[in-house]
């Protein structure tokens, strides 16, 4: 997919959820992390990191190829702060290569910064527990 993505991001949070999929299933790290604030926290990867260290985990996981689907399913915001609970799916490979699918609830934070523009300030994904 080529840079040219569209990664503005409205006040509408489905549109904003169809951005987010967007950049996550081009499979490049540096276009997804355009989304986010500099010091912005994500457990994509399952573990908290920010800076450098959730640039470097994002980038290494989505040069695998994991394709994710995602629907909001509430929203909440007061003035230049938004939560966003949205359920996906998210579809890659196991150690051995084998399919894995993962669903789950995530909770986003975005905030409007200094310039207006919508960025990602909190991502964090929880996969639901497997059926007993």
């Amino acid at each position: 997919m080529s840079s040219t993505l569209d990664l503005t991001l409205t006040e509408d949070p489905d549109q904003q959820n169809d951005v987010f999929t967007a950049a996550f299933n081009s499979g490049d790290g540096a276009i997804f992390d355009q989304l986010y604030r500099a010091d912005a926290i994500s457990s994509l990867t399952g573990v908290p990191l920010t800076g450098a260290e959730r640039t470097a985990a994002i980038t290494a996981f989505l040069a695998t190829n994991p394709k994710l689907s995602a629907k909001v399913v509430h929203t909440y915001r007061t003035g230049d702060t938004s939560l966003l609970v949205v359920r996906y799916r998210l579809e890659t490979s196991g150690p051995e290569g084998e399919p894995v699918v993962l669903e789950g609830t995530c909770t986003d934070v975005m905030v409007r910064d200094e310039d207006g523009k919508w960025v990602m300030v909190i991502d964090r994904p929880v996969n639901d527990e497997p059926a007993a």
